[in-house]
């Protein structure tokens, strides 16, 4: 069984079923990246030995499928069948992962820039602004939860009630993401995780067993392993990093 991030979703057996499904498509499709000897580095500053290309699945119609109708499941078992009322996706990736789900549950969606277009209207929500209603937010991926932070204020700004947030795929490592989105009353809700793709790597050897070791000891311990790479090492570093980029 995968080992589940804190305050993860993936509690029943379903759950866990679609996690190892995500993670199996992901492997497959070859949007999961192990470097180790050459640490990314994210927006917010952690250093990671991994890393996720969600993008990719746009380009495999039976994988886009598969993940889209997990998605929809997903939504309804924790959220509810009628309790959205909007989708929005968060610019770029998430817009296409808000449109399929958007059609699936048969709902309006719009989506939010990441800073006003500069002309025309200079809206920051396209298609829509839906005002008072429940709106999802969905973007492909998330490490910390700081896109989703800006995303949802934007919405709520506009008039938009955020109450929970849908992404592919979460980290499941770094500090601070169920948290800071639970202070802002919106729940996290995720596919899969790190610690799904490791458990869906012993059904095929898609990695060597010395690179799956690397990647165990990152997820184990990946505050210090980013202050050891020279990424920042606390969450207090990466809601600083945050809110200089905001400011």
């Amino acid at each position: 069984m995968a080992k589940p991030a804190h305050g993860s979703s993936a509690t029943t057996d379903w759950d866990r079923d679609a996690a190892l499904t995500a993670a199996r498509i992901l492997l497959e499709i070859k949007a999961v990246n192990f470097r180790p000897e050459e640490p990314y580095t994210f927006t917010s500053g952690w250093k990671s030995p991994v890393y996720i290309d969600c993008r990719r699945i746009i380009y495999f119609p039976r994988a886009r499928s598969k993940i889209c109708d997990l998605a929809v499941e997903k939504i309804d078992r924790h959220v509810g069948y009628e309790s959205i009322e909007a989708v929005a996706g968060g610019e770029t990736a998430g817009i296409p992962f808000a449109a399929w789900i958007a059609d699936r549950m048969g709902a309006p969606m719009a989506y939010v820039r990441k800073k006003p277009k500069g002309f025309g209207q200079n809206a920051l929500i396209e298609g829509d602004v839906p005002v008072g209603k429940h709106t999802l937010l969905v973007e492909d991926l998330t490490t910390d939860g700081g896109s989703k932070i800006r995303f949802a204020n934007a919405l709520r700004d506009a008039g938009a009630v955020v109450n929970h947030t849908f992404v592919v795929f979460f980290y499941g490592v770094f500090p601070g993401a169920f948290e800071t989105l639970s202070k802002m009353g919106i729940g996290l809700h995720h596919l899969c995780t790190w610690w799904d793709v490791l458990e869906a790597c012993k059904d095929r050897p898609y990695f060597s067993d010395s690179a799956l070791a690397d990647v165990r000891r990152f997820l184990e311990d990946p505050v210090a392993w980013s202050g050891a790479h020279g990424g920042i090492s606390s969450a207090e570093e990466a809601a600083a990093r945050r809110a200089a980029a905001e400011g």
